[in-house]
């Protein structure tokens, strides 16, 4: 009985140790989905649309698997001074199950859904029957600080890339494929040009990794007037129709003491009517009496 007691005791002193052990252990090994350099894993999903697109965040790839003749989107930001460039990599279904050559096309879009033309790489590419892969690039212009809104210029924001099928057999269409994005930016903020102006705020704001990047824009504070307070609040039509109608009224009794004429008397080209009592100048008819 005296060996079980002392043996349980000896037991109760070690859960202090156990305990703080415990930590010290899991701390020590490292973190199945932790990179050694930082680099954030690679998206294995892309949207079918722009409202559906993945957001990168920066230095981050995509390596997803797709059908054949789906439209694939990825969303990435940009700040100014940075010339992004696009680099894709198409993995090709296998060559017999192919029916014949197949066009990849890239398009780069920007925050505001205008397409940016690309200054180097290839946007299309063709991949015969017995080719395994092909590559796709684009560079874009460097990214301005501020632009006129009609010349279309790249400015700070979120930039959507779109990946799709220019022309294949009907056949291929859905076959297996993989598609792997990497997004690269040279230059930084010190070499943007043009200089003296500046964007109030980026194109389309992040949603989520996209466009963290870009710089944000401080909340603008209204100006106010002597006169911000009478159009504003919710009640402010009711002292506005009850004013406008006082005026309305008090215009009409105006309009009509001023259009009316007077009362009791007549306009003096009518002529005036003789009294009652009044007799004519003359001899008098009739007898004379005394």
């Amino acid at each position: 009985m005296r060996t079980t007691i002392r043996g349980a005791l000896a037991a109760l002193a070690l859960l202090p140790a156990l305990a703080l052990g415990a930590p010290a252990a899991s701390a020590a090994s490292p973190s199945p989905s932790a990179s050694a350099s930082g680099t954030p894993a690679p998206a294995t999903k892309a949207g079918t649309s722009f409202l559906t697109a993945v957001n990168l965040s920066p230095h981050q790839d995509a390596n997803v698997a797709a059908s054949t003749g789906d439209y694939l989107y990825w969303a990435f930001g940009a700040a100014e001074g940075q010339t992004p460039t696009i680099a894709l990599t198409v993995n090709l279904a296998p060559s017999a199950d192919r029916h014949g050559p197949q066009t990849w096309s890239v398009e780069v879009f920007d925050g505001l859904r205008r397409r940016q033309a690309c200054t180097a790489g290839t946007q299309n590419a063709t991949a015969e029957q017995a080719a395994t892969a092909l590559t796709l690039d684009c560079t874009l212009r460097e990214v301005r600080t501020w632009a006129e809104p009609w010349s279309g210029d790249p400015l700070p924001g979120t930039y959507y890339v779109r990946l799709s099928v220019s022309d294949v057999p009907q056949p291929d269409l859905g076959l297996a494929s993989s598609v792997r994005l990497h997004v690269t930016a040279k230059g930084d903020a010190d070499n943007a040009q043009p200089e003296g102006g500046e964007l109030k705020a980026p194109l389309v704001p992040p949603a989520g990794g996209g466009a963290s990047t870009a710089k944000a824009a401080a909340p603008v504070t209204p100006e106010e007037h002597w006169y911000t307070g009478w159009f504003s609040g919710w009640n402010s039509r009711w002292y506005w129709t009850i004013g406008g109608g006082f005026l309305a009224a008090l215009a009409g009794v105006l309009g009509y003491n001023l259009t009316r004429h007077p009362h009791g008397r007549r306009p003096g080209h009518y002529g005036a009517v003789p009294s009652q009592g009044s007799h004519p100048t003359g001899s008098h008819t009739g007898s004379d009496r005394p």
